[in-house]
């Protein structure tokens, strides 16, 4: 390679170049990391928000509809043991984020300890789960917006679960993906810290009216709601084969709601060190996953008692026809918001995976390599990069136009859930972890661990099975870009 193609490799995008030579002088090692990347910042703190921006997303106003199919014993008990696992098997995950050399990304953790066919799947099963997480996020916008608007519009004349509010979501949806294009042109995961803090302030913020609103209805009925078991085919609202089916999708739903581990590795890489990275996720995995649990536990829990069989798949629209309403305007615009930075957290290591592959397949394109220093007033000159612009421009608007034909909020999380947990989840830590260790194959620990894999992947595929049943179910009836309640 000439010494003018190398020099447009080193200044190509930040979050895919990779200093090779380390700086000499000791000013520059000070700013530098073993890898001659510039030295991270990260820190548990850090760390935690960017993971609690990714959990504690639109999967959180699903659980009340959830609970509503599995019922007061197995409801909060699956919440636990997911947060249980996904717990486990991130702390295995984050012991992978270094081999030989640091593995900037989940592919390049597979790529290394276990390698060959088992990376082209990863690579496969990530990214498509991150287009997914996309669309559903922008579907779960799109609703918020739309519930807000028309809620004002025909107040106490709603009823949650009818069909009173027509009205177009696609408007709603073309303007979160315009402010998407705008955010996307963010470089690259590191430099979006800010926005994950804000992000998981805002889930807190739309969680915790949840929350209150859910324990103001119970106190107003007078009792808790629902039922041991869910929602009973004794009634004639469920048949059996539909009771199967929803509950298999609740279990989509709540593995959607812990559903991190697709971006762990691109978290632990903003993460400093001494101490270890392993051990700073660690921390802040834990601290993640217990306030996330908390937080499922009492909005989930609530919203059923609030509305037992009848809770809604969007518990925030369930109280659409209460006053007040500027307190459920706060807790819907917290929503878009949070899921505005969401958004960016699962997209950034698609858009770096895809940058870093055409900068190897065209190394010489001044299209992919060249930037542009664009003035920003009060702040450093904006590097604008076309491939960058052109790119990231049409990912969004192709997750905008899926959205548009597809817009079911429960089908689409459950089948995330499915489809994301088991391999992302559990089956990639727990085989790399393996690998890492040297653990012998038979013993007592690899025996266990391939269990907990074996277990995950039933309940994956319970999970995916009852959430394509309701997407089948709900095409019999949709047609695209028709108003929808």
């Amino acid at each position: 390679m000439s010494t003018k193609q190398q020099q447009q490799d080193q200044s190509q995008l930040a979050e895919i170049s990779v200093v090779n030579v380390p700086p000499h002088s000791e000013a520059a090692d000070e700013a530098y990391d073993d890898d001659g990347r510039p030295k991270r910042t990260g820190s548990v703190w850090t760390a935690s928000a960017h993971i609690i921006t990714a959990v504690i997303g639109s999967g959180v106003l699903s659980l009340a509809w959830a609970m509503a199919q599995l019922g007061w014993v197995a409801g909060p008990a699956v919440m636990l043991l997911f947060s249980m696992v996904t717990y486990y098997t991130s702390t295995l995950l984050a012991a992978c984020y270094r081999s030989a050399k640091r593995n900037y990304t989940y592919m390049e953790a597979v790529q290394a300890h276990l390698g060959g066919f088992q990376v082209q799947i990863c690579g496969a099963i990530q990214y498509i789960n991150l287009l997914g997480v996309s669309i559903g996020y922008t579907i779960a916008s799109s609703i918020s917006m739309l519930k807000s608007n028309c809620f004002h519009q025909r107040g106490h004349g709603i009823r949650s679960g009818n069909n009173d509010c027509q009205v177009s979501s696609n408007p709603y949806m073309i303007a979160f993906g315009l402010v998407e294009i705008i955010f996307s042109q963010i470089p690259d995961f590191d430099q979006i810290w800010w926005l994950s803090i804000v992000a998981a302030l805002m889930s807190f913020t739309y969680s915790s009216i949840g929350l209150a609103l859910g324990i103001s209805k119970v106190a107003e009925n007078g009792k808790f709601k629902g039922s041991l078991t869910g929602i009973s085919i004794v009634s004639g609202s469920l048949t059996e084969t539909q009771k199967i089916w929803q509950s298999f999708q609740a279990l989509g739903d709540v593995a959607f709601a812990y559903s991190f581990s697709l971006v762990l590795i691109e978290i632990q890489d903003t993460v400093k060190s001494p101490p270890s990275e392993s051990k700073t996720m660690k921390k802040a995995t834990l601290l993640s996953v217990v306030v996330t649990t908390v937080f499922y536990m009492s909005c989930g829990c609530f919203g059923y008692a609030a509305f037992g069989d009848g809770s809604p798949d969007n518990l925030l629209t369930g109280f659409g026809f209460y006053n007040p309403f500027w307190l459920l305007d706060i807790a819907n615009a917290a929503i878009v918001i949070h899921l505005v930075g969401a958004y960016q957290v699962f997209c950034q290591p698609l858009f770096a995976f895809i940058e870093k592959t055409a900068l190897k397949w065209l190394p010489d394109s001044k299209f992919i390599t060249r930037e542009f220093m664009v003035p920003v007033p009060g702040f450093r000159p904006y590097k604008l990069n076309l491939f960058r612009l052109v790119w990231r421009t049409m990912f969004v608007i192709l997750t905008t136009l899926i959205s548009m034909l597809m817009p079911f909020f429960n089908d689409v999380v459950g089948i995330l859930g499915a489809f994301g947990f088991w391999p992302l989840t559990v089956y990639f830590p727990v085989e790399m972890y393996i690998a890492k260790k040297g653990i012998p194959k038979w013993s007592s620990r690899w025996i266990s661990l391939q269990v907990l894999s074996f277990a995950c992947l039933i309940v994956s595929i319970a999970a995916a099975a009852g959430s394509f049943a309701g997407v089948i179910s709900d095409l019999k009836v949709y047609k695209p870009f028709k108003t929808s309640n």
